[in-house]
């Protein structure tokens, strides 16, 4: 059947070869798909149509239909305006209650999963929502204009995705209105599409925190994977190697006291793991707060480092006596541990708030630059304590 088809075409990944299926098909057995679903997924299907194939699938459609999509097509795909659909539930505020039920009924008869009115006024400008069980009870003479809440909030159509997700979460919303600089309601976007956006988003971040930057790379082959992944790799080697370049400073002392070599990768691996957390749980907070939610991380993060650190100095200062039996060495591991976990803590919370500052997506840099500073001040800090305390 038409409909189990076409959702079934919904329900794929994007990607999944979606777009050489519709191409395959006669312009108007797509049509004909598209005609059975909302118009926010059948413009999500017919974007990924080329250009010709776009026009002659659109030819096909009843006109009101296919200018619905043209105008959706026109947003960026991770915009609210890609994301919204215009099928929804609008009456005016002259009515009363029982015309505004009437007009209800016969509006939402084509509009799929709909949980709240919207209320404008002759020139479609959005003056708030209404919630439909107060429609039901009120008096059926009543104006709705004391029925109807003044929006939560409203986002434009030029709006992040992310941002509308954020948004529908804070204020625990089933649909988002879309509205013009002047107020005009443009559509509604549903919290089944921000929960494809949120999944989305974190697939994104996670991608970017270990250096792949594509989120297509869960589909690639091999020769694209290593096309995406090998520049990250060779900067990482880039920054691993000046890291590494502390211990050619300090060789004769290494030669001297060959236990060193064994404690510095240690210190070393603990920063990077202390900087990992401190860098997830502050672009966690960054993605579900906002931009600039946190600043007051950085005092935080290092105090965690101070006692993390005071901790693990200690655990491996122990190590260290018991390996080589010197208390001096003990003193130089815990003091260069402590320290590196501060740093660890400073970096991890520091870094990633100064790229959002800046404009940047902290997910995408800011691991590179957390562990090249534990790795090289790990190394730097024990050599460094040892030189001075040691000999």
């Amino acid at each position: 059947p038409t409909p189990l088809a076409s959702q079934a075409l919904v329900e794929m990944a994007e990607g999944e070869d979606r777009a050489q299926l519709l191409a395959a098909l006669p312009a108007e057995k797509i049509a004909e798909f598209l005609r059975a679903l909302p118009d926010d997924d059948a413009t999500d299907l017919i974007g990924e149509l080329e250009p010709d194939d776009q026009r002659k699938t659109l030819a096909t459609l009843p006109d009101d239909d296919a200018g619905d999509i043209k105008r959706l097509l026109r947003y960026d795909e991770e915009t609210a305006g890609g994301l919204m659909t215009t099928e929804l539930v609008e009456v005016e505020a002259s009515l009363t209650a029982d015309e505004a039920i009437r007009q209800v009924r016969i509006l939402g008869r084509d509009v799929e999963d709909f949980y709240t009115v919207f209320v404008i006024d002759q020139e479609r400008r959005l003056l708030g929502t209404m919630r439909l069980d107060d429609l039901v009870v009120a008096d059926p003479g009543a104006s709705i204009k004391a029925l109807v809440e003044e929006p939560s909030v409203t986002v434009s159509p030029d709006e992040d995705q992310e941002q509308v997700g954020k948004l529908l979460g804070r204020y625990n919303l089933a649909a988002i209105p879309v509205v013009t600089d002047e107020g005009v309601l443009l559509g509604r976007i549903t919290f089944d599409d921000v929960i494809k956006v949120i999944e989305s988003e974190q697939t994104e971040d996670i991608l970017m925190l270990a250096g792949v930057t594509d989120e297509d790379e869960l589909k690639h082959t091999w020769v694209q994977s290593v096309r995406t992944r090998l520049p990250w790799l060779m900067l990482n080697l880039a920054t691993a190697a000046i890291a590494a370049s502390v211990i050619l400073v300090f060789k004769d002392l290494i030669e001297k006291e060959l236990t060193l070599a064994f404690l510095a990768p240690i210190i070393a691996a603990m920063g990077g793991s202390s900087g990992t957390q401190s860098l997830a749980v502050t672009i966690r907070r960054i993605t579900l707060q906002g931009s600039g939610s946190a600043r007051g991380f950085v005092a935080k993060e290092i105090l965690v480092g101070l006692v993390n650190g005071a901790v693990l100095g200690v655990g491996i200062a122990l190590l260290a006596f018991l390996i080589d039996g010197n208390v001096m060495l003990g003193l130089v591991v815990l003091l260069a541990m402590w320290g590196n976990q501060i740093v660890a803590g400073f970096a991890g919370a520091f870094i990633p708030t100064r790229l959002d500052r800046a404009g940047i997506d902290p997910s995408i840099a800011s691991s590179v630059f957390v562990h090249t500073l534990t790795d090289l001040l790990g190394f730097f800090l024990l050599l460094w304590l040892a030189s001075h305390l040691l000999l």
